[in-house]
């Protein structure tokens, strides 16, 4: 992966058909996808249970973009070397899911993945200031994680203070939750460059009406990019 700060749509495939998971990776990286994101829920760490490093192991032949993966799961360390193998290229872990984010950003980078921290709603964006140089991406998190089709909570301000503290490093900035063509331009405004969307892109359509993807990711993506 080489780093830019370039508007990257990650279609989150916890709103496609759980059925034809394949097909609908494929379908939205033809359809102008960048990222493919996937949602990892425990029913521990977050009121919602999804899927496991196995699942996402057979997601990754079908992924010729960037497989990026968010661990909603407590703990996280014990899992690194599953998801690694599983073949995230990113692998995100929550601020709060642990005691030592340091260590953990550092395992993931030791697995030989890039490494995202994110921030839940009610944590301050102070939490991710002394460990961003472990950290390749920073994740706000603009609902309470858990569940798809969520209304946007505007995190706008703690975005700047993200980006300003992220200075000339490579790090992303990404943003995950209720994110459309109204939202997107806040939050890009603001400093964000990746912007997970999940009902936004898959709503109207299928694998066989591919097209409808490709229209809401283009536009999500002219309304970040104003």
């Amino acid at each position: 992966m080489t780093f830019d700060r370039s508007i990257k749509i990650a279609p989150s495939i916890l709103s496609a058909d759980f059925a034809n998971f394949g097909a609908e990776i494929q379908a939205i990286e033809a359809q102008g996808a960048d990222w493919v994101h996937v949602d990892v829920m425990d029913g521990h760490f977050v009121p919602n249970l999804t899927f496991g490093p196995p699942a996402v192991k057979a997601f990754r032949p079908h992924v010729k973009t960037v497989m990026d993966v968010h661990l909603m799961i407590s703990p996280v360390d014990a899992y690194i070397d599953a998801y690694a193998d599983a073949g995230a290229d990113i692998l995100t872990a929550h601020v709060e899911a642990g005691p030592h984010i340091h260590r953990t950003l550092q395992a993931i980078r030791g697995a030989g993945m890039k490494a995202g921290v994110a921030l839940n709603p009610g944590t301050p964006a102070s939490a991710v200031e002394d460990i961003l140089d472990m950290a390749d991406m920073v994740l706000v998190m603009t609902v309470n994680p858990g569940f798809g089709g969520q209304k946007f909570i505007d995190m706008t301000s703690k975005v700047r203070k993200v980006r300003e503290m992220i200075g000339d490093r490579e790090i992303h900035i990404q943003i995950d939750g209720g994110v459309d063509p109204t939202t997107a331009p806040l939050v890009t405004a603001a400093g964000a460059d990746v912007l997970v969307a999940g009902s936004a892109v898959f709503r109207g359509g299928s694998v066989d009406t591919p097209s409808v993807y490709g229209d809401n990711i283009k536009a999500i993506r002219d309304a970040a990019q104003g």
